[in-house]
């Protein structure tokens, strides 16, 4: 019995076995580098010389037939050879090297290989292999040449000192180093999978029962007890395969991080009483203490008596294999058990196992052989051919071949270079640390920071607001102006902390309730309606069409947000009756029905008090999605009681009302009409088009309010007031209207998405905005009508124009902040209308829906960490950009196609979707939801991670995939999912791109530098899913791309998304 037991796995111990099932059929990349942009170089031939190594071109590849006893895996399959030969290299296949893996000459053939004989094919320039080179055939190998194969040096010296004598490179591909860059080269762990695999299939087939248990007529079948030792990824790879068969697995390890991964695969793990850490700094396991051992060898003498198949996966670098199962415990086992010992090459786990024999002792079948990856050629070469080509393409770049041995995995697994032994590696040096500029030393000094003048600043704001009031005070007209001055401030508050209590899931309903609100500018039409059964004069014609417009945004508004909402019902969500909320409503209207009838007098008020509190109620209640149907049913009851509470206090005639019921049914019924149509991938049009019927009404609005006011405002004490709330709603609502507009034509594809970025523009918006403020104080000046409606109008078409300039400077990325900025204008809009109108609800709507905006905008320049200013006036790069020039992005890419994809997400646990803009407008969100509800069936775990402007407005991916049939409970914000990143087997992004741009993170002088990303690239394997390498809208490249972990699948998200549904659907079916 050794004195020590180490138990050092195959692999790193994590379990993600998909970085090496990529198809050789998807494979064509070379090592990707990055690196700081070096200073421009003008002269050519300079930058010439700079490409080092021998072009690959120039180069041939040989593949020579396997020798080793039943070896029937080769190095290279025909898919991967097309990939080199595409590359540039020629490849040479000894004849018949893979008929044993199923591979024919003529397949080798097919793609522009050479079918050569054995002299030829290792007097090639690099040798690809899977064994190690017998003593018949280092004479064939050509001095100076390449060697890439399995080496273990540590137990073949001698091997090593002959192939040092041909004086040539020699490349150990057991000695490749495990780090996370270097998992795609790992062939032991693609082996060890393999090997894991077969050895559950070759128990079988000597195991005289069912691996499943059974009920049947003729009795109760009970299932096979299954000990696997060793949690490396054979160890896994034996409990997956034999808990698929049905047996009841166990599985022991020393490393206590391998406890989840082996109950993740539905198996129990089992512990000894003593705690003790097994696990080193670099994954494996570490010697353990005597009294530990003695613990251990207790537990498996126990589990020798009731367990029917023992698999020992336990392997020692250069030392040979630890022995676990001792001949007692052999003895001890039920007559028919199997012992299946994957260390038997190196010795053996179990001491009376016989290496490459199958033999029974004691009626315990031994199964010793140490041909398992062997076994399944087909699969080994495919995988082994990945693993090799890869870290081949890994050594230069630029196609050319060049060592290098700064790059610490061809350091690491380096055994012989010209001859000269270079095995172990040695360490690399440190490099020197960098000299600390007195600048960076007197910075550092600095960082403290001034609580002084930090109090200063705070307290000069306060007095400056405390201040601001006091003036309004003094010059306020009436005490009507002060009382609406409270309400506003109030209603501020209020909004701004309601607002900040939305989850942001409900940021998309958020807009379309507070689009629905807003159609209580319908208030301030109806107020100016007149005549008859029609409007008579201009300022009727004006009033009827404002409050025409605004109930298209009341019930489309409405009817789209209860769309949304119901999108986010789970089945097992408890049942709503929503239809009961009419009692509240009813008895809300019919209580102030009754009370007009009775006379009492300040009954309008309160009504409009209570429909307030219910439109800040419809706020509130997206604050969870539970409540989230309670608040949009609030906001319907908040504004028919505002409406029926302008009604009751106008009185109007029949004709009149006619009149009005007439306009708002008409336009309720054109806005019903659309949000019953709409697609909810064409919500953020909607929501821009509805945000223009806001600023138009405001506009229709103030004018009708002049005409109607102006024989009164050379009297009234408040003209001053109205006239400044008429020009500012005005002004507000022309920029809204328009502005909505040209955000509407960007998003529909009416217009172009790109910024149009005039000359002079700043110039011009300043030039306008002039203008305005120029017509405003001629308004003032000139109290004649004919002048007041010419600055009126002017400053219409004036802002209209300003709208136009500074939403066409905007590209079609930033339209979640364009929507929430129009969305905050019209409810400043409104407000204005409140002041003007004297009227509360308008007010407090108003500065409901202008904090709402604010709010949601500040949330999405945060994410994207820029300025508000940057984004209105159409600029790029955030406030962390640095002056330097941004990191040079250089390498190739890995692509791969349907069928590589649906295997690794076929091997992988967890996963992560992180969908962007291109899901949208591919409407890829069907088939996604479709495949993720099968993998969540098979017990894999599936997630969604949302970027806060990832879509075109606020939580629109959110309602997308709410539609789609995924839960909520799966969509989690960039904040909650961004540090399992490091715990994902596997992340699919599909139609993203600037929001998983490293560059954010990694380059200070890049123009997304400090932009909250996505940090995809942590994960153990990254695919990309979109139409091209194309940039995103901040047109800058993506370095993920280029990482060692990522796989591109190029194409349209729809039909890729299709496709690899039916894949997995395949997959699984069989």
């Amino acid at each position: 019995m050794p004195g020590i037991l180490n138990f050092v796995t195959l692999a790193p111990s994590r379990l993600n076995l998909s970085s090496t099932y990529c198809s050789a059929r998807g494979f064509c990349t070379s090592l990707k580098r990055f690196q700081r942009a070096a200073p421009a170089v003008s002269n050519a031939s300079k930058a010439a010389s700079e490409i080092q190594g021998i072009p690959y071109s120039k180069l041939t590849i040989g593949v020579p037939k396997e020798t080793w006893s039943n070896e029937r895996r080769v190095a290279l399959t025909p898919a991967v050879a097309a990939a080199l030969i595409k590359k540039g290299y020629t490849v040479n296949v000894e004849d018949s090297a893979g008929l044993g893996a199923k591979f024919r000459n003529e397949d080798y053939a097919s793609v522009g290989a050479n079918v050569v004989d054995r002299n030829k094919a290792y007097g090639s320039d690099i040798i690809l292999k899977v064994r190690p080179p017998q003593d018949s055939e280092l004479s064939s190998l050509r001095e100076g040449s390449t060697l890439i194969s399995f080496l273990y040096p540590a137990q073949n010296k001698s091997l090593v000192e002959q192939l040092a004598k041909k004086q040539i490179n020699a490349f150990a591909m057991d000695c490749i180093p495990r780090i996370s860059r270097a998992q795609v080269f790992d062939a032991l762990s693609s082996m060890a999978n393999v090997a894991g695999y077969r050895a559950v299939v070759e128990a079988s087939n000597h195991f005289p029962r069912f691996f499943a248990g059974q009920i049947t007529a003729a009795g109760k079948v009970p299932p096979a007890k299954v000990l696997v030792i060793g949690g490396g990824v054979a160890g896994l790879a034996a409990i997956g395969q034999a808990k698929n068969m049905g047996a009841i697995v166990r599985g022991f390890d020393t490393r206590s991080a391998v406890k989840e991964q082996v109950e993740s695969l539905g198996a129990e793990f089992l512990e000894v009483n003593i705690k003790e850490e097994g696990a080193t700094s670099g994954g494996y396991s570490k010697e353990m203490s005597k009294e530990f051992i003695e613990a251990e060898m207790a537990l498996f003498a126990k589990q020798a008596k009731e367990v029917d198949i023992i698999i020992t996966t336990a392997l020692i670098p250069g030392r040979p294999a630890p022995k676990l199962i001792l001949r007692e415990h052999v003895e001890s086992m039920k007559p028919g058990s199997v012992i299946v010992d994957l260390a038997a090459e190196t010795g053996g786990n179990v001491e009376t196992t016989r290496p490459g024999e199958v033999y029974t002792y004691k009626d315990v079948v031994h199964i010793g052989l140490t041909d398992l990856a062997s076994r399944l050629p087909t699969q080994s070469s495919t995988l082994y051919a990945n693993n090799i080509s890869k870290f081949l393409l890994s050594m230069g770049h630029k196609d050319n071949f060049e060592i290098d041995l700064e790059d610490e995995v061809v350091r690491g697994s380096i055994v012989l270079q010209d001859g000269q032994l270079m095995w172990p590696p040695p360490a690399k040096a440190a490099p020197p640390p960098p000299p600390v500029s007195a600048a960076k030393v007197e910075a550092a000094k600095a960082i403290e920071p001034d609580y002084f003048m930090n109090n200063l600043k705070d307290a000069a704001k306060y007095s400056a607001g405390l201040g601001s009031l006091v003036a309004l005070g003094a010059a306020s007209p009436n005490a009507a102006f002060s009382t609406m001055t409270t309400t506003l401030a109030l209603s501020g508050i209020v909004g701004y902390h309601t607002v900040w209590g939305v989850t942001p899931a409900l940021h998309s309903p958020l807009m379309s309730v507070t689009n629905a609100i807003s159609g209580i500018t319908a208030v301030g039409g109806l107020l100016l309606m007149n005549g008859g059964y029609y409007p008579t004069n201009s300022v009727e014609a004006l009033a009827a069409s404002a409050a025409f417009i605004s109930s298209i945004n009341i019930f489309g508004g409405f009817i789209v947000t209860k769309r949304m909402l119901d999108m986010f019902k789970r089945p097992n969500d408890p049942p709503e009756y929503n239809y009961l909320y009419t009692l509240p409503a009813a008895a809300f209207l019919g209580a102030y029905g009754y009370g007009v009838a009775a006379g009492a007098s300040e009954i309008h008020q309160m009504a409009s008090l209570a429909s307030s509190l219910c439109c800040v109620g419809a706020l509130a209640g997206l604050s969870s999605q539970s409540t989230s149907r309670l608040g949009n049913n609030l906001g319907m009851i908040g504004v028919s009681g505002g409406i029926a509470s302008t009604l009751g206090y106008m009185a109007p005639n029949h004709e009149v009302l006619a009149q009005m019921v007439a306009c708002m049914a008409i336009g309720g019924a054109a806005g019903t009409a659309i949000a019953k149509k709409i697609d909810i991938t064409d919500l953020p049009q909607l929501v821009a088009a509805f945000h223009s019927l806001v600023g138009l009404a405001a506009v229709l609005t103030c004018g009708a309010t002049f005409l109607h006011d102006f024989p009164t405002l050379a009297t009234d004490p408040a003209a001053n007031v109205i006239k400044t709330a008429l020009f500012l709603g005005t002004f507000i609502g022309g920029v809204t209207f328009s502005g909505s507009l040209v955000a509407y034509g960007k998003l529909q594809g009416l217009l172009s998405s790109s910024p149009l970025l005039l000359p002079g523009r700043h110039a011009l918006n300043l030039s306008l905005l002039a203008a305005n403020a120029a017509a405003m104080g001629y308004f003032f000046y000139d109290p004649s009508l004919t002048a007041g409606l010419a600055m009126l109008g002017a400053t219409g078409v004036l802002s209209s124009t300003m709208g136009v300039t500074l939403t066409a400077a905007i590209g079609g990325a930033d339209m979640p902040v364009v929507i929430t900025v129009l969305n905050s204008y019209s409810g400043w809009a409104l407000c204005a209308e409140g002041f003007m109108l004297n009227n509360n609800l308008m007010t407090i709507v108003g500065a409901l829906i202008g904090s709402s905006g604010a709010i949601l905008s500040h949330i999405m320049c945060k994410a994207m960490n820029r300025s508000l200013p940057s984004v209105i006036l159409g600029g790029y790069g955030t406030s962390s950009t640095g002056s330097g020039k941004p990191m040079e992005i250089t390498g190739t890419h890995t692509e791969v196609f349907v069928d590589n994809v649906a295997e690794m997400i076929s091997n992988a646990k967890n996963i992560v979707i992180t969908p962007g803009y291109g899901l949208c407008v591919a409407k890829a969100q069907y088939p996604l939801a479709e495949m993720v509800s099968l993998l969540k069936s098979k017990g894999k775990k599936v997630r969604f991670g949302i970027h806060p402007v990832a879509g075109r407005m606020p939580g629109q991916l959110n309602v997308l995939l709410a539609e789609a049939g995924v839960s909520y409970d799966d969509v989690l914000e960039m904040e909650e999912i961004n540090d399992d990143f490091k715990e994902t087997d596997l992340v699919l992004v599909i139609g993203a791109n600037d929001t998983v741009n490293s560059a954010a993170e990694d380059d200070p002088n890049s123009i997304i530098a400090g932009m909250p990303v996505l940090r995809v690239w942590n994960a153990e394997q990254v695919v990309v899913m979109k139409r091209s390498l194309g940039v995103g809208y901040a047109a800058v490249d993506n370095p993920i791309f280029y990482k060692p972990n990522t796989s591109m699948l190029l194409g349209d998200a729809k039909k890729t998304c299709d496709a690899l549904l039916n894949k997995v659907k395949e997959m699984y079916a069989n």
